[in-house]
């Protein structure tokens, strides 16, 4: 199902303080952040977030990846099956396992937008590289480096593969990844808003220069609130870990948020707590103390 149309605010409101309210739902962020640096989920975080959703609360993975990289969680999923993946450009089912994902809703980067934003940043920054994400293919222009460990589906320059009759026309186009050479990837992440303003979205989640372009409005955090408001759940519920600048609207937006202890320093600004490194468990540490509380 794509959706286009209005979005629930993910602006948090100065309403009763989050604290003064059980929190029905978890939304974590999985590479930097629930994900230790081996891309495993300690033992304790499994139990952990085994614990939450015995108490009543929800757990919700929001990451950027993509819905064919969450094999990572698949043996974790338990009760919470639904995922937000690229930055809020989806919302997948993972109840099926690992190559059977559902998409439950699509919030497309409209392919004119994907296009004004390929042209305004090769003009920005000249020596920019692309990659296109959609539904279910992965297609990039021949010099984009290997940085995902996949074989695209095409290698062609961007402006073809976004042309109307280009790859997979009637996919949705989910983002665009972007990536420089020698900018600093913060500088560069500057350089595009600026260079991009509101035809479409800019964040990163990466060390490298490595950029993710999404729809105009498309983010964790709008998506997280439109999923919340379908389940009748307010921002002062939720609870929201996160490390990095894609994460930064997430953890403004809910009533109670942590950075990791590795954090980028905008998403430590961002969030209202801070927690251990994600290869201490973090997450856990926050759950165990909170789960703690109730009792």
């Amino acid at each position: 199902m794509r959706e286009n149309g209005a979005v629930t605010s993910a602006t948090r409101q100065p309403e009763t303080p989050a604290r003064t309210l059980p929190p029905r739902l978890i939304a974590t962020d999985l590479d930097g952040t629930l994900l230790r640096d081996d891309k495993s989920v300690s033992p304790r975080t499994v139990a952990a977030l085994a614990a939450a959703e015995e108490a009543g609360i929800e757990v919700f993975f929001v990451t950027g990846r993509p819905a064919r990289w969450m094999d990572v969680v698949s043996d974790h999923v338990h009760g919470h099956g639904l995922a937000i993946c690229g930055n809020g450009a989806a919302v997948v089912d993972l109840h099926g396992g690992p190559g059977s994902h559902r998409f439950v809703k699509v919030r497309e980067l409209a392919r004119p937008n994907a296009l004004d934003a390929v042209r305004l940043l090769r003009d920005a920054a000249p020596g920019t590289v692309y990659a296109i994400e959609q539904t279910y293919g992965f297609h990039q222009e021949p010099d984009y480096p290997k940085l995902h460990m996949e074989i695209p589906d095409d290698l062609a320059p961007a402006e073809d593969l976004l042309a109307p009759d280009g790859a997979a026309p009637d996919e949705p186009v989910l983002k665009i990844l972007a990536y420089h050479h020698t900018l600093h990837p913060d500088a560069f992440l500057t350089l595009a808003r600026l260079a991009i303003g509101e035809r479409a979205t800019v964040t990163r989640s990466s060390p490298s220069a490595l950029l993710e372009i999404s729809g105009p409005g498309v983010s964790k955090a709008s998506t997280l609130a439109l999923c919340c408001a379908e389940r009748g759940i307010s921002h002062q519920e939720v609870v929201a870990f996160g490390d990095m600048p894609n994460d930064v609207e997430m953890l403004t937006w809910a009533g109670r948020s942590y950075a990791m202890g590795n954090a980028h320093p905008a998403a430590v600004a961002a969030a209202s707590g801070q927690t251990v490194a994600n290869n201490e468990d973090g997450v856990a540490v926050i759950i165990e103390r909170m789960l703690a509380e109730r009792l």
